[in-house]
């Protein structure tokens, strides 16, 4: 050991003395924890070593190497620490992490030509479709203790963030209940369950019809259709997950799906309600989706291909024996299939579709045996969906016989990229009439159809609505849609969704609505009178008050000159807004979905810390209508990004945030998103947060072995083509990997995801470690036992220590503890000042970095079922 060494130990042991704490650490408890480090440590050394473990630091020591392995950091950790217990200050953590050594995955060379164009993936063997492999498993077990052993310091505030945001959650609690044949269903979670009970209550004879005050009467006994608790417990699962609960038409029968893997692959199962005897054997590899017809007996569901695409619909008879018939099969490998029920009760669909282009056919749900009809053939690029009134004939459903009435139609094309709304018979819909023509400014995202109300969503500059019109007398078919009332709210930003609820007949529309400050709430309103009651808000326990919160829209500008929204909230009396808070941007940015601005509980933990947390609204998904979609696809996917990289620096002009304090986070495609804009801006962010990302977008569209590839190419371009296969490489995250400083970053998998293969993430940080030329923070967490929603449950322990541990501890590191919880809103003042002096006197500098909550909470942590 070096002079100087020796020296700086020394002098610092000597002022040990008096600074012990009151218990001792043994030499065979410091043996046990040093492994075969303690054999080469001196006297002193082994000293500074038991003291640490004495003061609670044993974490130190966590994933040490064998002796041989990082001596030298070892020996310059040990020198920072007898520094640091002889009260001279001092901070360990940048030493514990140097004697740490992250896995280095085999370099195996592998070339991938396509186009005249060679690419190099040394780490391509890490792909392993049928998770296997040892040396794959081996290499992504290491990643997780190296996390676990980079994380080892965190564990107190892993433990104090759960209990946070566990303290929060109103464990007993009971859905908004929706009155149906006779029944109010509703589901319920209990006082230190995960997972949801399935319930209902009969409606009492003589009760009036539905209104916007209905409520389960407490006086009718509770019947549990399904307890995802007892079947988790009793199957003896580490993954659980419900696809559909449904039960058959006369109330009597429930069918179920479950998925104990986290493939996405579900069993379907059926019991009688009374008895609770299942009925038949359970069917395994299906959807989810399960379809009941009207004799209670038929049942359709659909099974994966070999490519988990669903591109089956089976027929099964309760009791029969023999093989199941396949009554639909998609062979175009670019569409899916989906089944379900009209609201009407008369028809049965099966729906199939693309990215882009879909086709709907229909059966009398009396007639389960009869063949599906198609309502409109499929054509490119046009999109539609139905919803069924059975016409003047009928004013309710229940199952009445006959195939006529007429379709509601959402009708999407080039020409109306925002749709429009369209009414034709059921018995020839190539008859149609417009109801509500396209919009340039408006999205019509969704119709449905009761026996007296028609129920419109719809979307305009990222702000949603909902509009309800009249059915003419006797269910006739409409003419025109006139005097629409249109639902909307007071905030800035919000997330609205509206659609009628219970029985065909019923005049409830049931409202959801969140925001970034109010929580979900469900209002019922009756349509024919205007009343409207608010039926639930979820609770948000510790002393939540929405007015102290601030939620804004801002608009940033892209590069083309493209106004792209930004929704953001933070403490009143918190955010400086100055340029020093620290702020959360969420991004996603595909598939024409929307980034709605909703309510998360768990992201209190940022913002009562003075956090500002945001989402950029970009190009890509749908939150600007269609066409928003279209200049974020194909060969326009930069504008993506672009968009987000221009929130931030908007962010950061405005003086929200600033580099050195801001962090970012997208899953899946958003993922894409994260690795994309790491690699174009590194200097603008501190921190990144990618979970199950999909980062290796060029490999896998060449790969039409890989699940989702074909149906992909509607979204991404197919780069078999060289335009598309030239501007994919130009932005794919492992493609564009360099030798470059890059943020602190945090990157998730899931081994048995089938939408974005483990292999990806792995595959990126293991090009990550080779090139990367900083120091900064490095971690890969893969769940072994899920898949891409991660594991499951509303409270998960072992989840929100891994990924909610994960805290930002480079942000705002050269804050004093004390300066950091001087920030705390009052009701948290008292108690964060206590912890920070106990902190002080216990850790000192060693926890005062790591103070600031993690980034990725509530996507791993509290999940509401």
């Amino acid at each position: 050991m070096p002079n100087r060494q020796q020296t700086a130990i020394g002098t610092a042991v000597g002022a040990l003395a008096g600074f012990m704490l009151g218990r001792a650490t043994s030499n065979l408890q410091t043996k046990r924890i040093l492994g075969s480090n303690y054999k080469w440590m001196s006297s002193q050394e082994r000293r500074v070593a038991r003291s640490l473990i004495s003061h609670g630091h044993d974490h130190v020591f966590k994933a040490w190497p064998k002796a041989g392995v990082n001596d030298d950091a070892k020996r310059r950790l040990l020198t920072a620490a007898a520094t640091y217990l002889s009260g001279a200050g001092g901070s360990l953590e940048a030493e514990r992490l140097s004697v740490l050594s992250p896995p280095v995955p085999d370099k195996q060379s592998k070339l991938l030509q396509t186009h005249d164009d060679s690419r190099e993936d040394s780490y391509y063997w890490l792909r392993d479709d049928e998770r296997k492999s040892p040396a794959v498993l081996s290499y992504l077990k290491a990643e997780n203790e190296y996390t676990a052993a980079a994380m080892a310091d965190t564990k107190q505030l892993q433990d104090e963030l759960y209990k946070e945001m566990r303290a929060r959650i109103q464990e007993a609690d009971t859905s908004v209940a929706a009155r149906y044949h006779g029944y109010h269903y509703y589901t319920r979670t209990e006082e230190g369950q995960q997972y949801a009970v399935h319930c209902r209550r009969a409606v009492p004879q003589g009760s009036g019809p539905p209104g916007e005050s209905d409520e389960p009467s407490p006086d009718q006994p509770e019947e549990v259709l399904l307890d995802e608790n007892r079947r988790k417990t009793e199957g003896k699962h580490s993954f659980y997950m419900v696809g559909e609960c449904e039960t058959s038409p006369n109330q009597q029968l429930l069918a179920w799906t479950e998925d104990t893997v986290g493939g996405e692959k579900y069993t379907l199962h059926v019991k009688d309600l009374t008895s609770g005897k299942e009925l038949m054997t359970p069917i395994p590899g299906t959807s989810g989706d399960v379809m009941w017809a009207n004799d209670n007996n038929t049942l359709f569901y659909i099974v994966k291909d070999h490519l988990d695409r669903p591109h089956k619909v089976l027929r099964h008879n309760i009791g029969q024996q023999g093989d199941d018939q396949v009554v639909y099969e998609e062979k175009d490998e670019a569409f899916y299939v989906g089944i379900g029920r009209s609201h009407s009760e008369q028809l049965l669909y099966i729906h199939s579709g693309s990215a882009v282009t879909s086709e709907t056919s229909y059966l009398s749900a009396d007639n389960p045996t009869g063949n599906f009809t198609v309502i409109l053939p499929r054509t490119q690029d046009v999109e539609y969906s139905v919803s069924h009134h059975p016409g003047s004939n009928s004013s309710s459903g229940g199952g009445s016989s006959g195939s006529g009435g007429w379709f509601l139609m959402v009708y999407r094309d080039p020409s109306k990229p925002n749709s429009e709304l369209r009414v034709a018979p059921v018995d020839d819909p190539s008859q149609q009439k417009v109801l509500l023509p396209h919009r340039d400014d408006v999205k019509l995202e969704h119709a449905s159809v009761g026996a007296k109300w028609i129920v419109v969503s719809e979307r305009s500059r990222a702000q949603q609505s909902v509009v309800i019109y009249r059915v003419p007398e006797g269910g006739a078919v409409p003419e025109s849609l006139t005097d629409g009332q249109k639902v909307e709210f007071e905030e800035p930003a919000y997330s609205l969704s509206g659609g009628l609820t219970g029985d065909f007949d019923s005049q409830v529309l049931r409202l959801r609505y969140s925001s970034l400050t109010t929580p979900p709430s469900v209002y019922d309103q009756r349509m024919d009178t205007g009343k409207r009651a608010l039926k639930k808000v979820q609770p948000i326990l510790g002393g939540f008050n929405k007015e102290d919160y601030v939620t804004e829209r801002l608009w940033a500008t892209a590069p083309d000159g493209v106004q792209v929204p930004i929704s953001l909230v933070y403490r009143k009396g918190m955010a400086k807004l100055d340029g020093s808070d620290p702020l959360l941007l969420h991004g996603y940015g595909s598939y024409e979905m929307p980034y709605d601005p909703g309510f998360n509980r768990d992201q209190l933990s940022l913002v009562d810390r003075g956090w500002t947390v945001a989402i950029a609204h970009i190009r890509g998904g749908g939150d600007m209508g269609r066409m928003w979609y279209e200049d974020g696809k194909y060969l326009k996917k930069k504008n993506t990004f672009l968009d987000f990289v221009a929130c931030a620096e908007h962010l950061i002009k405005e003086k929200y945030t600033s580099p050195a304090h801001m962090a970012i986070e997208g899953r899946s495609a958003g993922g894409l998103l994260m690795g994309a804009v790491t690699n174009m801006r590194p200097d603008l962010f501190n921190a990144v947060v990618m979970g199950v990302p999909f980062v290796d977008c060029l490999t896998t569209m060449l790969d039409e072995t890989i699940p989702l590839t074909t149906i992909e190419w509607e979204e991404w371009g197919n780069p078999q083509k060289p335009d598309y296969y030239k501007y994919m490489k130009s932005y794919s995250p492992l493609d564009n990997v360099k030798a470059q400083d890059y943020p602190n970053i945090l990157v998730t998998a899931g081994l048995h995801d089938p939408r974005v293969g483990y292999w990806e993430p792995a595959k990126l940080v293991a090009k990550l470690r080779e090139l990367k030329t900083d120091n900064h923070l490095l971690l890969f967490k893969c769940e072994m036992g899920a898949g891409h929603f991660s594991v499951t449950g509303r409270c998960v322990m072992h989840a929100a220590r891994p990924l909610g541990a994960w805290s930002l501890r480079y942000i705002n590191s050269n804050n004093c503890l004390l300066d950091k919880h001087a920030q705390y809103p009052p009701h948290m003042q008292q108690l964060a000042k206590a912890k920070a002096q106990q902190s002080i006197r216990t850790q000192g500098n060693m926890q005062a970095a790591h103070h600031v909550p993690q980034i990725c909470m509530f996507q791993s942590s509290c999940i509401v079922g």
